[in-house]
């Protein structure tokens, strides 16, 4: 292990001479980056070099070790079956690249691989644990890349985040993730496909995994747009399930600038680092566009939790003026039905008077002034009617009639 790394290389992880072949052929490596970031639909055989098959696409079930593969120019020489035969072969070959994916590796693996390539034990402890936020720490010669990829499922219509953990060596890449996404596959073969790209070494690897994983975030852009599109399509219609459903989108915007804002500044940290680590001008130009990317991306995100904001606030409003609304109908059916008793109570009282009257001289007493008076039934009958109108004057002036 100690000869494998005491060999000459360049800052970058390549060969001195290798290095000086790559700025001879510029140009190149320019088209040849291009094909790896965008694939033709069938890609031609190489013919200088013999390749062996495409890797598998990585599965889905988390199986520990996904792919190994070791590489010498650009090109896949053998994919081992473990991670020992990974060592030994890797030792065998003195200009060599390791490419070893695993997806929830063992304790033992995670061990076994900070033995042989000399990992820092806090990187490996974070590899362990998970849940980080993104970043990009250096040990030595070894960096240590935390990256949270994202996808947008249509089905549920939420955003899935998973998180991928990246050591770069000089003659290694270690890609380790927790989630079924994202799946490294696709920027494997895109590599293969790309031999002169692949043979600037684990920067190049690492630079075409970041930028994987932004271009990544577009569809769940994309998706999340529809979706604020819907809600306020839903907040103006007064569904009264929006309310949730903009919380949830919220949180799960909280999630993805935590996702894409740490990226902005590791990316300015890589460039920050071209020239004190001698990075190809080449992969200089596309970190820089990956940045960019990265910059638009995050600042879709900000916004999109702004106008999520300002949309909850309008749904507020909506709901606080409905309900006023029906408040206020409410209130005047009362006032109306106020009203409605008003008069029933002040016909009542009307009416109660000549009751009232009637029913004391109907009782059949023998003692009782007026009793055999002759003019006692014109006198009830006027006594009625004078407090019939008396009534009836009094609720008058008071609106009540």
């Amino acid at each position: 292990m100690s000869d494998r790394r005491a060999r000459p290389t360049s800052k970058n992880g390549r060969d001195a001479g290798e290095a000086a072949d790559a700025r001879g052929g510029k140009d190149t490596r320019m088209s040849a980056w291009r094909r790896a970031l965008n694939p033709p639909a069938a890609a031609p055989p190489s013919s200088s070099a013999p390749r062996s098959e495409p890797p598998a696409p990585e599965p889905t079930d988390m199986g520990s070790v996904v792919q190994a593969a070791l590489y010498r120019d650009g090109v896949r020489v053998s994919a081992p079956a473990s991670l020992a035969d990974t060592f030994r072969e890797l030792r065998e070959q003195p200009a060599g690249m390791a490419w070893i994916g695993l997806a929830r590796p063992t304790e033992s693996e995670l061990l076994s691989l900070a033995a042989e390539f000399d990992l820092h034990p806090l990187a490996v402890e974070d590899a362990m644990e998970a849940h980080q936020r993104p970043k990009l720490e250096r040990y030595g010669e070894t960096l240590f890349v935390v990256l949270r990829a994202a996808r947008y499922l249509d089905a549920p219509e939420e955003v899935d985040f998973g998180e991928l953990h990246v050591f770069v060596g000089p003659d290694f890449v270690i890609t380790v993730r927790h989630e079924a996404a994202p799946d490294l596959s696709a920027v494997r073969r895109r590599m293969e496909d790309s031999p002169e790209l692949l043979k600037l070494g684990p920067e190049a690897v690492l630079y075409a995994i970041l930028d994987s994983v932004v271009d990544g975030y577009v569809p769940v852009v994309a998706g999340v747009q529809n979706d604020i599109d819907e809600i306020e399509t839903e907040v103006f219609r007064g569904d009264p399930e929006v309310s949730r459903r903009i919380y949830e989108l919220s949180r799960e915007m909280v999630e993805f600038q935590r996702a894409t804002r740490p990226l902005v500044g590791m990316l300015h940290g890589l460039m920050a680092g071209f020239a004190k680590y001698g990075t190809d001008e080449e992969l200089q130009r596309y970190l820089r566009d990956v940045a960019d990317h990265v910059t638009h991306t995050s600042e879709r995100v900000d916004g999109f939790r702004q106008a999520l904001t300002d949309i909850l606030t309008v749904n507020a409003t909506l709901v606080t003026q409905q309900q006023n609304a029906e408040m206020r109908a409410l209130a005047e059916a009362g006032f109306e039905q106020n009203e409605e008793i008003k008069k029933i109570s002040a016909w009542a009282a009307i009416l109660f008077a000549p009751t009232l009257v009637g029913t004391i001289y109907g009782m059949n007493f023998q003692s009782m002034p007026e009793l055999h008076w002759g003019f006692g039934y014109p006198f009830a009958i006027g006594l009625m009617g004078v407090v019939c109108v008396s009534l009836y004057v009094i609720f008058k002036r008071r609106d009540w009639l």
